[in-house]
């Protein structure tokens, strides 16, 4: 594509239907942008319009499409083409910087990310003039071009926080702090400055404030991974100047609006995290800056009022407190009982209460309000942190903090007691304190893993939660439902089983609870239920206690998803992939009504996918429904195909990418369930699978490479006669799979295949080009993983064809070619293989080398019969060898950047395990020792001589042990 004003015009158009809400108009123009992102100059074509078209949403669409292309498009993965050519790469890192500094801030951030997405890549290495330039504009004076720097280098370092440590990431913050840790102190001393020169002025407040964010945010950035030696010797400014910050308070910076987080709250909230970072990490050094720092936070805390635009400031302060508590040597500032009570009654209590913030975000954001109080998202609430704070005061004073909490709960229930109706937020409050009191450990997958002993829940559960849950109506006082559904859940391992089997059916009858967060969390709590623990692994509450509710629980789970705001619920879709697992036969007169609601319902999302997690779990269902029909009744096979494939056939015509690797799945699954013969349904689909444009597509690989696999073992012969025009098809796939060291493994598993079910004469003409293409391979990149799927695929090759077969085929190539294979790679390399099948195809196929295979006996291949056999014997006894050279870091598949759906396993989709020598072979020692005992029958005291001289001792041990074990001896 050039850089002509034709083009610019073209791509105006585009990205104005792409804006289009009516999906005719905008799928094709996204289409297109698809179709061209690969041409050159395309990205610098999104650059120049987003600089000078004359119409805004151009410019904010055109940045947008910008940044998603590099996200995209801008790693480079191994054996993949480049996306980006060379010259569009130098062009664009070029221009970025400038030209994001001039932008207005919405396409800034923009532009931002995509600096950040490219330093991700190339910095330092390949792009080593950045910080230097950044570093520079510090020197502009203009804070709208070094705000433009900080948020760009914030969002380049905050990746410092989560990596593990290495010695190139030492280095990478080395070289960051060499370049920017001194400029950045300077500006940050210099902006105090400024805004003590403009204290009165709000417009230059506003932005001295917003740089001096981003400051403290790089601040926390550099320091996260450990105490840089440069700050550790700036810590006087930095602190000196952090406390001031503090406790600072200007009448021109504090806002109206009590939902959103001003300047003041959001710099303070940060000072607080800076502060818990250095508390806990850097402990002795921050020593004497720590008393100091509790003072003005606990000032903050007492002084500060309850509205929303605080939260983040209030629970980074109590995380801070929470933090220094449980540090042994900062016990003493919280040992004096009156400290103790002050903390309870002045901050955990009032930050525990429910307000009518909250009561607004149950009723109006449901989904907000459970990703915050289930899932723990991102966003700290007052009530976590709260909570963190009681566990942390636990850690040494458990004895005196629950004295002091328990006469809170107890008059917070009686006054609930005078008046339901309107005290309810007491007993919410009592229970939520009970909750942070009692729960010392706890993860997702269990609950509570480790309670306090002070606390008697079942007694608490029995007096206090069971009453809200059997009152008669479900949707009375929603929250105090909502609360007592999640302390069964969080509570489940500590509540015994018996009074878990009274909640069930409770649970199940607020699944029609008309609230988003109560029927949520009653789905919630019954698949938590569902998968715990007992005794031998099997599961805590068996299929038989379930049996009286298992209408009813279908019937509510399934009614709870045509409730309003829950049509796409995932827990309730998790919830029930989780009865039918745990219910397995009992389902199967539920079945035919099941199915066409969960077809409805994907028919319905398919549409427009955008509930991840929903669409995994609707599948995983479907895998679930078909597997226990089938199980009982092979012959259901057809009627759920005769439910499935219109959608499926929607789905693949209408190119739905998130689906595609789920159907295949699903079909892989369905194929698997016909006996011996494929459907004409499915050889109609057989041409598609070979399309190119679906193998593009990372996430499609697995699941495509599996149901050809279904397509072979089922029906290789029908392939063979009715579509062999379409066998070059299939290599084709297996070459491309084999030239990608992410997914060659993919066309081994394709090839093995071909090899095991193809009749050999439909491939015979091409068996040699299938080893000159993997000769090719091993020439140009050999990877362990690479040797490991080629070992077993030539033992497979053997045990199919048979051993002379695979010597014969590999000396046409190239004469004595054989014996270089056993040498350089059978032989040296067999200890690496993994997994038992793969084990055992390798020594069968070795064993029938050594012993049908007459070159081995009377050629110069005779001198390596030895090494193999002593080969095989360390496979059966030797530990597999898992070293991996140093040069091998795959990207893993799950890491390909880029749009494409990441491929999904669905776990009830899994393929049993095939073993390909299992009918012909049990125990391959024994195989071995049999196979030995006919070669030494047909040729007397060669082998016997042979093993005398030259294997060794320990080898020849074992050896004797299998014979010993098959009753055989050698002659």
């Amino acid at each position: 594509m050039e850089l002509s004003d034709a083009n610019l015009q073209t791509l105006t158009e585009y990205l104005k239907k792409t804006l289009d809400p009516d999906p005719a108009i905008r799928r094709p123009a996204e289409k297109f942008l698809e179709s061209v992102e690969g041409s050159q100059n395309y990205p610098l074509l999104l650059l120049t319009l987003l600089e000078k078209s004359q119409e805004n949403v151009i410019k904010v669409c055109a940045s947008v499409t910008f940044k998603n292309y590099i996200k995209r498009n801008w790693r480079i993965v191994e054996d993949e083409p480049n996306k980006i050519c060379e010259s569009d790469r130098i062009a664009i890192k070029a221009n970025i910087v400038p030209l994001m500094l001039s932008s207005p801030e919405q396409i800034q951030k923009q532009l931002s990310d995509a600096i950040s997405i490219i330093g991700r890549e190339d910095f330092p290495q390949k792009w080593p003039d950045l910080l230097t330039e950044m570093v520079n504009r510090f020197q502009s004076g203009d804070f709208h071009v070094i705000n433009g720097v900080l948020r760009t280098a914030h969002s380049l370092f905050k990746r410092y926080r989560h990596e593990f440590k290495s010695n190139e990431l030492w280095t990478e913050i080395k070289l960051v702090l060499d370049a920017f840790a001194l400029p950045l102190t300077n500006l940050f001393k210099a902006t105090i400055e400024l805004c003590s020169t403009h204290a009165n002025d709000a417009s230059a407040l506003k932005v001295l404030f917003s740089s001096l964010i981003l400051i403290a945010k790089l601040f926390y950035s550099l320091n996260f991974q450990d105490l840089p030696e440069f700050f550790e010797d700036n810590m006087e400014t930095w602190m000196t100047n952090f406390h001031s910050l503090l406790t600072l308070d200007n009448k021109l910076l504090q806002t109206d609006d009590e939902e959103e987080a001003g300047l003041l709250e959001l710099l303070k909230s940060q000072i607080c995290d800076n502060a818990a970072l250095y508390a806990q990490k850097y402990d002795e050094e921050f020593q004497p800056y720590l008393p100091r720092f509790v003072t003005a936070i606990w000032n903050l805390l007492v002084t500060t009022g309850q509205e929303v635009k605080y939260d983040l400031l209030v629970s980074n302060a109590i995380q801070f407190l929470a933090s220094v508590c449980e540090r042994p040597h900062y016990k003493h500032l919280f040992e004096d009982q009156n400290t103790l009570t002050s903390i309870c009654e002045k901050v955990v209590v009032p930050n525990m209460e429910f307000r009518a913030a909250d009561e607004e975000a149950f009723e109006d954001n449901s989904e907000e309000y459970i990703r915050r109080d289930l899932e723990g998202s991102d966003i700290d609430t007052r009530r976590r942190a709260a909570c963190d704070l009681v566990r942390g005061l636990c850690k040494f004073f458990e004895g005196p903090v629950t004295g002091i909490f328990s006469g809170y709960v107890n008059s917070m229930l009686q006054e609930y007691a005078k008046n339901p109706s309107v005290n309810w937020k007491h007993k919410d409050a009592a229970i939520y304190l009970v909750t942070s009191l009692a729960s010392k450990a706890q993860t997702q997958k269990h609950g509570i893993t480790q309670a306090n002993e002070l606390v008697n829940l079942t007694e608490f559960f029995v007096n206090h939660i069971q009453p809200d849950l059997k009152s008669a109506t479900v949707n009375e006082f929603p929250v105090l439902k909502a609360d007592g559904i999640k302390y069964i859940m969080i509570f489940r391992n500590q509540v015994p089983k018996e009074q878990l089997l009274v909640s069930i059916p409770l649970l199940i009858n607020h699944l029609q609870a008309e609230s988003i967060v109560v029927h949520t969390y009653a789905a919630h709590a019954l698949e938590r239920l569902f998968t715990m623990r007992g005794t031998n692994n099997a599961t805590l509450i068996t299929a038989a206690e379930m049996a009286p509710f298992v209408e009813v629980l279908l019937t509510n789970l399934f009614k709870a998803l045509t409730l309003p705001g829950s049509s796409e619920n995932e827990y309730i879709m998790k919830a029930i992939m989780r009865s039918f697992s745990l219910l397995q036969e009992s389902i199967i007169p539920y079945i035919p009504s099941v199915i066409t609601q969960l077809t409805q319902k994907l028919l319905a999302v398919s549409k427009n996918p955008s509930k991840p997690h929903f669409n995994h779990y609707m599948f995983e269902s479907i895998c679930l429904s078909i597997r226990i029909t089938c199980k009982a009744n092979p012959e259901a096979v057809g009627s759920f195909e005769e439910a499935l494939f219109l959608v499926f056939t929607e789905i693949l015509q209408n190119d739905v990418q998130e689906f595609i690797p789920y159907v295949f799945q699903v079909m892989s699954l369905l194929l698997e369930m016909h006996k011996n013969e494929i459907p004409s349904s499915y050889m109609a689909l057989f041409p598609h699978l070979l399309q190119p444009v679906l193998w593009e597509r990372t996430g499609n690989i697995p699941p495509l490479v599996r149901l050809l696999q279904a397509y072979l073992e089922r029906g290789a012969s029908t392939i063979a006669s009715a579509a062999a025009d379409k066998i070059p098809g299939l290599l084709g796939v297996f070459q491309k799979l084999i030239a990608s060291k992410a997914n060659d493994h993919q066309g081994f598993y394709l090839l093995n295949s071909i090899i095991e079910h193809m009749p050999p004469e439909s491939v015979d003409q091409y068996r040699k080009q299938i080893f000159i293409l993997l000769f090719q391979r091993l020439q140009n990149s050999k990877t362990t993983k690479f040797i490991k799927s080629f070992l077993v695929f030539i033992n497979l090759y053997c045990v199919r064809y048979g051993a002379l077969a695979l010597q014969e085929i590999f000396d046409s190539i190239q004469p004595k070619m054989f014996g270089m294979v056993l040498e350089k790679i059978i032989i040296p390399e067999i200890q690496k293989v993994s997994g038992q099948v793969e084990k055992k195809i390798c020594a069968v196929g070795i064993t029938k080398i050594l012993t049908e295979c007459p070159p081995m006996m009377d050629t110069e291949y005779t001198k390596l019969w030895i090494p193999l056999l002593q080969a095989l014997i360390g496979l059966f006894e030797l530990p597999e060898d898992d070293t991996i050279p140093d040069e091998e870091h795959f990207i893993d598949i799950e890491d390909t950047p880029g749009y494409q759906t990441a491929f999904s396993q669905l776990a009830f989709a899994g393929k049993k395990e095939h073993d390909p020598v299992g009918q012909m072979v049990n125990n391959p020692q024994i195989h071995l020792a049999q196979s030995l005992h006919k070669l030494s029958t047909a040729c007397p005291g060669r082998v016997l001589s042979m093993l005398s001289t030259s294997l060794n001792a320990e080898a020849l041990q074992y050896l004797q042990g299998y014979l010993q074990a098959a009753s055989v001896s050698l002659l």
